[in-house]
């Protein structure tokens, strides 16, 4: 069994994740990251070359290979979740699957803090990136974030620690 995280981008899957594995002694493995090799190119420049269906179909083969792995802690991107091939997959492996939650502002905030978000990571919609964005994004994703999880945290007020404190409490 590995523990899965899942969320919207900037919830603090990657950071929270790294310091999960270090405290749980697992490898930790991002599918994003796992994508941006597979593709040779960042997850910005396989949107704007190949579509979103291009990028979709590559984090659903990597995600197909990482939910195979034992005893890591695995990042999902924050879309990953929306085909229902690989919340199957997710679940059919028995992982435990964590939401991380955090509110739009705190998103917002965080993402336009990222220093890589405006380099490597697209808009997800026409509306640009911003908090309108991020509204539309929860609306439709959170249902699909609540059908594959085990378990929800809210990271909103939390530091990383914190978040991995209450991870290992609850686990």
């Amino acid at each position: 069994m590995s523990i899965v995280l899942i969320g919207y981008r900037g919830s603090g899957k990657t950071t929270i994740g790294r310091k999960l594995a270090d405290r749980l002694g697992w490898p930790f493995v991002d599918s994003d990251i796992e994508v941006v090799k597979l593709a040779g190119k960042s997850i910005k420049e396989i949107f704007e070359s190949d579509g979103e269906p291009a990028f979709r179909d590559l984090e659903s083969a990597v995600v197909a290979d990482l939910v195979t792995l034992a005893k890591h802690v695995i990042s999902l991107g924050g879309g990953a979740v929306m085909r229902m091939q690989n919340s199957n997959a997710i679940r059919a492996h028995g992982h435990t699957i964590i939401y991380l939650r955090a509110d739009a502002q705190t998103l917002h905030d965080r993402i336009h803090a990222d220093p890589v978000t405006k380099s490597d990571r697209p808009a997800l919609t026409k509306l640009g990136g911003g908090i309108d964005e991020i509204l539309h994004l929860l609306a439709t994703r959170e249902p699909a974030y609540r059908a594959a999880m085990t378990t929800e945290l809210d990271v909103t007020h939390l530091s990383p620690d914190q978040a991995v404190d209450r991870i290992l409490q609850k686990s």
